[in-house]
């Protein structure tokens, strides 16, 4: 058997000292492997099968791995997710917060994986990503979806919530500590002011981004009649979430709503006439 079958073998039973034995032979062995776009690495396999001792090993002595997608354009947590190994999916992110970040097959990153599948017994994974890599809630897909459109078209509303929910946390607790931290009581007042007026672009930013279709999470909140999304996302987005952008075909949410007639949405439309203008 070839050494690259043997390491393969050790690598699914999670055989630390096997693999060690396989380096003896080749001491370049994940040099060689690292030098593929597209490979299977140790890492990979080990993280399919839920090894985590094994997967530690391998990002410990080669961390590059954990970014590199195999010949399916997955990433070592893209697997560990899709097989339910959530405690590995957790210390990969342990290890490294940006793996939260990493794009997979379609433009996938962790965080819209659990969007689009978080279950209400999941929420915690979602937000726990979120909390290693603030950053992340700005992916976006091939499709140009955040993590927001992606919850929302699969219909996890719990998990659309939570994003909105989070996203006006924490810019509103960043904007908290700016207030009342010692050492900004000592900045000059053009600095305390750009600062909160980057949190409030950001929070703009995400609400309001445009998937493929020009389509705006309120404008697919409408389109599909989830009066509480809408409720939801005006209420926490305030004045940031913006009633008049219009999408690829040039209709804003309340075009889309005019154009539903077979529905019930009266209490959208309240909505959508008592929001304020985005200035």
């Amino acid at each position: 058997m070839k050494i690259i079958e043997r390491l393969k073998v050790v690598a699914q039973e999670g055989n630390i000292d096997g693999f060690y034995m396989l380096i003896r032979e080749d001491v370049k062995l994940l040099g060689h492997m690292d030098e593929l776009p597209f490979v299977d690495t140790p890492l990979h396999i080990a993280a399919s099968v839920g090894h985590i001792p094994f997967a530690m090993e391998m990002m410990r002595l080669k961390p590059s791995f954990a970014k590199k997608s195999n010949p399916d354009g997955f990433s070592p947590i893209h697997l560990a997710l899709q097989n339910g190994h959530i405690e590995l999916v957790h210390r990969l992110v342990q290890v490294d917060r940006d793996l939260v970040r990493v794009k997979g097959r379609k433009g996938i990153t962790p965080l819209h994986y659990a969007a689009a599948l978080a279950t209400d017994d999941q929420l915690d994974l979602l937000a726990g990503f979120l909390s290693a890599c603030p950053n992340s809630i700005e992916d976006f897909n091939i499709q140009n979806e955040t993590a927001l459109h992606i919850a929302l078209k699969s219909d996890k509303l719990e998990a659309f919530k939570l994003l909105v929910g989070w996203l006006v946390r924490n810019t509103s607790t960043k904007a908290m500590l700016r207030e009342n931290a010692m050492y900004f009581e000592r900045m000059s007042y053009m600095n305390r002011r750009h600062d909160e007026e980057c949190n409030t672009v950001l929070h703009r930013k995400v609400l309001n981004w445009k998937d493929m279709e020009g389509n705006t999470v309120l404008h697919i909140a409408v389109s599909k009649n989830q009066t509480e999304v809408v409720r939801h996302l005006l209420a926490c987005g305030g004045e940031n979430a913006n009633v008049h952008i219009k999408n690829l075909e040039g209709k804003t949410a309340w075009d889309i709503l005019q154009e539903q007639t077979q529905v019930d949405n009266s209490e959208i439309k309240d909505m959508l006439r008592d929001a304020k203008p985005l200035m």
